[in-house]
């Protein structure tokens, strides 16, 4: 009976793990830095510094937890918000509820007081960007150069039109025009900064780029979009040829393997059925 109280004991602490309760700071950080900063200005979303003179904690409760609902409910102000993120709405993060929230709120409300807040994120220059620039961001993106904090190069995952045989990844997007859709340097800067995906997210939390870093990585996207090379598709040809022709390669070489095998096995057999050495 003891044995059996104590199983089920470690049962119901292995469900609740995932309930416990997560720290705002180090949630905002993973969850919200990608589109939002506090004093750093607009990214994807608007800037979040002294939102609560804005609205009021009831409602930035209710509209982190379902911005959708809020939106469908007419609210002016969150039609306001939609419209100056050209029609991009919010999506809760995973593990949002209402105390989170709560204390997302408070976070923000303290972080607005500070001079400088932990979360206004990276500072991109406002300089043209260089050929160099362009070839450094390059080299990042496929691995030439590494990074300096130990991520993996963007190649990993991405690829770009116009790249050449099968260089690129295709677990993650088609980089081409990702400086276009994150609305120029500095919401990439801010993706780059603190990605929320939930493959990035993990991988960089402890090997985040550094500011030159994105520059040159920005500088690289910026030269992409452009110039954006030929569709990919013969790329995406190239490789499953390549898959195929190996897969028939292989077998090939096992039937000839086995068959070899299996024939010495065969003929020993028929020898010994008929009595022969």
């Amino acid at each position: 009976m003891r044995h059996l109280v104590s199983r089920l004991l470690i049962a119901l602490a292995a469900l609740a793990a995932p309930l416990v309760a997560q720290e705002p700071a180090p949630y905002f950080k993973q969850n919200c830095m990608s589109c939002h900063t506090v004093g750093g200005g607009r990214l994807a979303g608007p800037d979040l510094k002294d939102v609560t003179q804005r609205r009021d904690k009831a409602w930035l409760v209710q509209w982190i937890q379902n911005p959708k609902g809020v939106l469908d409910s007419g609210d002016p102000y969150a039609q306001k918000l939609l419209q100056d993120s050209r029609g991009v709405v919010m999506t809760p993060a995973a593990g949002i509820n209402p105390q989170l929230a709560s204390e997302l709120v408070d976070l923000l409300e303290a972080e607005s007081k500070l001079p400088r807040s932990q979360f206004a994120g990276v500072q991109i220059s406002d300089r043209p960007f260089t050929p160099q620039d362009v070839a450094l961001g390059m080299a990042l993106f496929t691995g030439e150069k590494r990074l300096a904090n130990g991520g993996p190069p963007c190649l990993s995952c991405h690829t770009m039109r116009g790249m050449t045989g099968l260089h690129g990844g295709r677990l993650g997007p088609d980089l081409t025009l990702v400086y276009e859709r994150l609305q120029g340097r500095k919401g990439l800067g801010g993706w780059l900064s603190a990605p929320a995906s939930p493959i990035m997210a993990p991988v960089f939390k402890t090997t985040a780029m550094n500011a030159d870093e994105i520059f040159a990585l920005a500088a690289l996207f910026e030269h992409e979009t452009k110039h954006r090379g030929p569709d990919d598709q013969t790329a995406l040809l190239n490789f499953f040829l390549l898959g195929f022709g190996g897969a028939v390669a292989g077998l090939v070489t096992l039937d000839r393997i086995f068959k070899k095998r299996l024939t010495g096995v065969r003929r020993q057999i028929v020898h010994r059925e008929r009595g022969e050495e």
